[in-house]
C-alpha cells in the first residue's frame, strides 16, 4: 500500500486502529491483510486501519476489547541530592553523567531551543524527534506517519535566527519538556539546575492525540489530554530502531497512564514494552500513576456463590458519559445489575459468551452498554465493560454477583483522572492497585513518588501490587516539587509520578553509563539494573518491604555504587 494513502488511514477518524497480535514474518503483514492499513511493530504485534463501515454497530462484540486502543494521559500533576545522582555525577571516579546513552521520551513533545537541551557549543543533544501530528507528502518509512527530524536538522535550525522557521517543533503543552529536562537537562549552574543524566543523548517522539472515535466510545470529553495506545507502541518501535542504527544503549522514560486494562502486565502495551526491556541494552522506566487517592478503584469480596456486592459510584453532574471495568481472576464468573439514582433498575444481565446489552432507561436519558468477555484474550480473566452515556447525576448502585465461586473477589476501576470528571468517583474507594498501565509489566522498572523534602509518600502516588499479586513497584523516586525547564533560562517545580520515573529513567542511565565505563565494559541487563537499585535503596526500620507503596525502597543511586566498593 502507498505510505500516504497508509498515513491517510492512520489518521482518519473513519478508519478504526486494531491492535493485533501478529506472529508471522513482517513482510508477510500486507500479504495476510491485503485490503486494510497495517503497521509492524515488532513484539509479535501489528496494527491495522480498517473502514468503519466494515463494522456492525459494535465494535467490542465483533473484535473484543483486547484490539480496542486504550486511552493513556500524562501522569504529572532537593530530589537530585536525596536519590544520589549529585554525588554519583560528581565523584571524581565515577563522574557518571549519562554519555554515550540515549534518553528516549514518548510524550506531549518538546521544546529543542532551550539551552537544557544543547550541549555547551550550542548544538543539540537531541538525536531525533517523531512528532506523529505533523502530516507531510512523504512519510517515514517503517512508520508511515508524522515527520521525523534528525540532529542535522536541529543544528541547522539552531544556527539559524528563527529555528521554528525552519524546525517547527513545539510542545504546547510543556509536559514532554519538563520530564525530558528533569530525567535528562544540560547544567545551568547560574539556576542551579542540572538533570539526571545532563550528557546523555536525547529522542523524543511527539504523539498525536487519540481519535475522535475513540474518545466517542469511551465517553471521555473532545478537550481532553488522551493518546492511544496503538501510537504508543510506534512510538517505542522508533526509539528501539534509533537506538540500534546509533549503536547505543536507550532508557525509555513512560511518564502517561491509563486505568484501562487488566492490571497485571498483560494487556498488549504492557507485554509489548516488558517485550523490549528483555533486550540487552533496552531498558523502560514506566511512573506507577498518581490515583491512590482520586477514588477510581473498588475492591469487591464475595463470600458464597450467589451471592451479591455493590459498589456506588458519585456520579458529577458534568458527567456526559464514562466508562467501568470489572475484572475477576478465572474461573471466577460474575454478572451485574445497575440502579440508578432515581431507582431504576436494570436487572442482573446473564454472564454469557460474547454477552452484549444495550439498556435505554424509561425515566431518564441515561443509554447503559453492558458487554461480557467471559475469557478475555490475553489474560483469561473475567472482563465486564460498562459504558454510561448521558447519565444522571446522583448516585448509582453497581450490584456484583458471583456465579462460580473460588475466593469472590473482583476489581473496578473507573477511567484515569484527567479522562473522567473529577467529581465521578466510588463512593467507598480502595487505595491499593491503582498502578497504571504499562506499569505493571513485569519487566519494566516502575516507579512510585514520594516527598523528598519530608520524606513521605506522595499522597496520590499509585500502590500496588497488580491485580494478580505481583510485587510492583520496583522503587520509590522523589516527584513532589521536581525542579525543570519551563522556557529559556526558566525553571518551576512540578509534582506527580511522571517526574519519579524522570529521575529514576536518568539514574539508570547513569547506571548503564557505569556499565560501559568499567574496565570491562559490560552491557547491563534490565534485571541486573533493577537489582542494582533495589540494592541500592534506601529503607526504613519501620517499614517491611517489599511493599505496595514504596516497592523494595526509596531511589538511592550512589548507595549502590558504596555498597559495591
Amino acid at each position: 500500500m502507498p505510505k500516504n494513502e497508509l498515513q491517510n488511514k492512520i489518521y482518519s477518524n473513519d478508519f478504526y486502529d486494531l491492535v493485533v497480535s501478529y506472529q508471522g514474518a513482517e513482510e508477510n503483514l500486507s500479504r495476510d491483510f491485503p485490503l486494510l492499513g497495517s503497521q509492524t511493530v515488532g513484539g509479535g504485534y501489528a496494527i491495522l486501519h480498517v473502514n468503519k463501515t466494515l463494522f456492525p454497530s459494535s465494535i467490542l462484540s465483533t473484535v473484543g476489547y483486547t484490539t480496542i486502543p486504550k486511552l493513556y494521559t500524562t501522569l504529572d500533576t532537593t530530589s537530585l541530592e536525596v536519590s544520589g545522582i549529585l554525588r554519583t555525577q560528581n565523584q571524581p571516579i565515577l563522574n557518571l553523567k549519562g554519555e554515550n546513552i540515549l534518553l528516549g521520551f514518548i510524550d506531549t513533545g518538546i521544546d529543542y531551543t532551550l539551552d537544557a537541551f544543547r550541549k555547551s557549543d550550542g548544538s543539540s543533544r537531541i538525536l531525533g524527534i517523531w512528532d506523529q501530528t505533523e502530516r507531510t507528502d512523504d512519510p517515514p518509512d517503517e512508520l508511515f506517519y508524522g515527520k521525523i527530524y534528525t540532529r542535522d536538522d536541529l543544528n541547522t535550525a539552531l544556527a539559524s535566527d528563527n529555528p521554528l522557521s525552519i524546525v517547527p517543533e513545539t510542545d504546547e503543552n510543556g509536559h514532554g519538556t519538563f520530564v525530558a529536562g528533569v530525567a535528562a537537562g544540560s547544567e545551568d549552574p547560574e539556576q542551579d539546575f542540572v538533570g539526571a543524566a545532563p550528557m546523555s543523548d536525547i529522542a523524543v517522539v511527539k504523539l498525536k492525540p487519540a481519535k475522535k472515535y475513540l474518545k466517542d466510545f469511551f465517553f471521555v470529553a473532545e478537550d481532553a489530554l488522551a493518546f492511544q495506545e496503538s501510537d504508543i507502541m510506534t512510538a517505542v518501535y522508533y526509539l528501539y530502531n534509533l537506538a540500534i542504527d546509533n549503536n547505543l544503549p536507550l532508557v525509555i522514560c513512560i511518564a502517561l497512564g491509563s486505568n484501562q486494562g487488566d492490571h497485571s502486565g498483560a494487556s498488549f502495551l504492557d507485554s509489548f514494552v516488558s517485550y523490549y526491556s528483555n533486550y540487552t541494552g533496552i531498558y523502560c522506566v514506566v511512573a506507577a500513576g498518581n490515583e491512590a487517592g482520586m477514588g477510581h478503584h473498588f475492591y469487591g469480596k464475595i463470600a458464597a456463590e450467589n451471592e451479591y456486592q455493590s459498589a456506588e459510584i458519585l456520579v458529577d453532574k458534568d458527567t456526559k458519559g464514562f466508562s467501568l471495568e470489572i475484572w475477576a481472576q478465572a474461573p471466577e464468573l460474575y454478572s451485574v445489575s445497575v440502579t440508578s439514582p432515581l431507582g431504576e433498575t436494570i436487572p442482573a444481565v446473564p454472564a454469557r459468551l460474547g454477552q452484549s446489552t444495550v439498556e435505554r432507561l424509561v425515566l431518564e436519558k441515561t443509554v447503559i452498554y453492558i458487554d461480557y468477555e467471559i475469557v478475555e484474550f490475553t489474560t483469561g480473566s473475567q472482563l465486564i465493560l460498562i459504558r454510561f452515556e448521558n447519565p444522571t447525576p446522583g448516585l448509582w448502585n453497581i450490584s456484583v454477583i458471583n456465579n462460580i465461586f473460588i475466593n469472590g473477589i473482583f476489581h473496578m476501576w473507573l477511567p484515569i483522572t484527567g479522562l473522567i470528571p473529577p467529581g465521578t468517583v466510588f463512593l467507598t474507594p480502595n487505595p491499593d492497585t491503582t498502578l497504571t498501565s504499562p506499569s505493571p509489566a513485569e519487566s519494566v522498572i516502575t516507579v512510585s513518588t514520594y516527598n523528598a523534602y519530608d520524606k513521605s509518600l506522595f499522597i496520590n502516588s499509585s500502590r500496588g501490587y497488580t491485580r494478580t499479586g505481583a510485587i510492583k513497584p520496583d522503587i520509590a523516586a522523589p516527584g513532589v516539587n521536581v525542579y525543570g525547564p519551563d522556557g529559556p533560562g526558566s525553571y518551576m517545580p512540578r509534582t506527580g509520578s511522571s517526574l519519579a520515573a524522570a529521575l529514576a529513567a536518568g539514574s539508570v542511565a547513569l547506571l548503564i553509563n557505569w556499565g560501559l565505563t568499567r574496565y570491562t565494559p559490560h552491557v547491563l541487563s534490565t534485571r541486573e539494573v533493577k537489582n542494582f537499585l533495589i540494592r541500592g535503596a534506601e529503607r526504613s526500620e519501620n517499614l517491611l518491604y517489599p511493599n505496595r507503596e514504596w516497592g523494595y525502597g526509596t531511589l538511592n543511586v550512589y548507595r549502590i555504587f558504596e555498597i559495591l566498593r
